[in-house]
């Protein structure tokens, strides 16, 4: 495995799990959150996969700037579905849909290039890959 060089640390802290509170250590997020309706919570306030998968879709829409070349990303968008699940008893995962709306690439099959090519360079499709499902796909 290559050596990382760090350039940059995020620091978050969280008290009491998916019932609790997380923060990190500048304050730009300081929030409660909480387990999601489907899985037995109130569903009243965020959750992890939720900021998982708004972390992704920024990770991801960076690196589709980096891959676009003279491609416009005007009015594109990235669509990051987390998904929670089980194996079985006390066995949980996830997975993850990528869809990219990329109105100013000259085709779908184009966009489709883009995106996949993002996904190559994407720190966040770099730590899963492997270890979790993750489906990128283009989108009208």
């Amino acid at each position: 495995m290559e050596k990382l060089i760090v350039d940059y640390t995020a620091v978050a802290f969280n008290t009491g799990g998916r019932k609790g509170h997380v923060r990190t250590d500048d304050g730009k997020i300081d929030m409660e959150v909480s387990m999601p309706k489907e899985i037995g919570g109130d569903g009243e306030k965020t959750n992890p996969e939720q900021l998982f998968a708004a972390a992704y879709a920024a990770c991801f829409g960076g690196a589709l700037g980096a891959v676009a070349k003279k491609t416009s990303l005007r009015d594109s968008e990235i669509k990051a579905l987390v998904h929670l699940g089980h194996y079985g008893p006390d066995s949980y995962g996830l997975e993850v849909d990528i869809e990219v709306k990329i109105p100013h690439a000259a085709s779908l099959e184009e966009a489709q290039q883009l995106v996949e090519a993002a996904h190559q360079v994407c720190p966040y499709s770099k730590a899963t890959r492997g270890s979790m499902v993750v489906r990128v796909k283009a989108v009208e």
